[in-house]
């Protein structure tokens, strides 16, 4: 049996970009040529890859389980082609997050590791679908919300943050930062949106509101942040996200008396094995001591 590298490599673009169509556009091939190459690959290997939909393509369970495998022949091709040419590989990490953990996350991360034996690639997505690149071996390393357990997928706990209430300093609330929500009801808000709670707050914040001015949500958490130092918003976001801006005094934490304790947990995920990867192991590590000056985790 032969299995051509460029079949490999179709392979992976069908699995990025979960369809055909879109691999056949990448190419610049008919949507029949590519799904005819998967056919003999999948004749080649006796399983089913993909199952089809609607929306695209899915890998299936033959399909997860082979990717590995594909990958490393893959870089091993890349490998020595490199080291033919005189060019030493590096190996690359790619990591994934929510959009409101990128800019506290990723500048980090890279200005630690700036010297570090590898290539590092940054993206954003939603923890759902951050779990699936994981499994996929789309990211090494994913930065997500609290979620359930996903077999074979490690979870590692590394924040959590209660939600709060901030300024900027010169607005009128934070010369008397104890209050109510009453208090702050009417006041210009748009609170970042980090889920179900968010939309109860702001049914309590409607409760106690005597104005017709709406109440905006908004992510990622720049955003917000940007609300309230630029535009003079009241926000609502997790103390992690504003903890350099309350320290130098542009924002100041208002001291709600009623305000649920709400939090964000931020977990660290990566694909579980029994083999070593160093790289790997190293942006661990930095992340541990990145989110060791966040709130502490309990």
């Amino acid at each position: 049996m032969s299995v051509s590298f460029d079949d490999l490599r179709l392979l992976m673009e069908i699995v990025e970009y979960g369809s055909f169509t879109q691999a056949a556009a990448r190419r610049r091939w008919s949507q029949p040529q590519v799904s005819q190459r998967v056919s003999a690959l999948e004749d080649q290997l006796g399983v089913q890859l993909f199952r089809r939909h609607r929306r695209g393509a899915l890998p299936t369970e033959a399909c997860v389980t082979f990717l590995p495998a594909a990958r490393a022949a893959l870089a091993a091709l890349e490998l020595g082609m490199e080291s033919v040419q005189g060019v030493p590989a590096l190996p690359t990490m790619r990591l994934a997050c929510v959009p409101s953990l990128a800019s506290m996350l990723f500048g980090p991360i890279l200005l630690a590791l700036a010297e570090a034996p590898m290539e590092i690639r940054c993206t954003t997505n939603h923890s759902p679908i951050i779990m699936e690149l994981l499994l996929t071996d789309r990211a090494q390393l994913g930065f997500v919300l609290r979620c359930p357990a996903i077999a074979g997928i490690e979870l590692e706990r590394i924040c959590v943050s209660p939600i709060i209430a901030v300024v900027q300093r010169d607005h009128p609330l934070a010369r008397s930062p104890a209050c109510m929500l009453a208090d702050i009801a009417n006041a210009q808000l748009a609170p970042q949106f980090w889920g179900a709670e968010c939309d109860e707050l702001i049914g309590r914040l409607h409760a106690n509101r005597t104005t017709n001015i709406p109440i905006h949500a908004i992510q990622p958490a720049s955003a917000a942040l940007e609300l309230a130092l630029e535009h003079g918003f009241l926000t609502f976001m997790p103390e992690m996200a504003v903890a350099k801006q309350l320290k130098d005094g542009s924002l100041v934490k208002l001291d709600i008396a009623d305000l649920p304790l709400w939090e964000w947990e931020v977990m660290m995920a990566w694909r579980s094995g029994k083999r070593v990867d160093a790289s790997k192991q190293m942006v661990l590590q930095v992340v541990r001591n990145i989110a060791a000056g966040w709130t502490p985790a309990r």
